[in-house]
């Protein structure tokens, strides 16, 4: 699934993403170790896998967005 990075925190490497329609949806420490990634900016195109949860979605890997 692919979204936008909407915000990060450097120091915790959690932050949240907006999915196409709009909503955001928050990842952890976890899921941004599982991509890989060094640093997250706002706008930078992620692909991300979701794990379904009772309330909401659930991160599990955020990382950029290849062609």
């Amino acid at each position: 699934m692919q979204a936008t990075a909407y915000t990060y925190d450097a120091n915790t490497r959690t932050g949240s993403v907006l999915l196409d329609d709009g909503t955001p949806v928050p990842f952890d420490a976890a899921a941004f170790d599982a991509g890989g990634l060094r640093l997250l900016r706002p706008g930078q195109r992620v692909r991300i896998e979701v794990e379904s949860a009772e309330d909401s979605p659930r991160i599990t890997l955020v990382t950029l967005q290849t062609m």
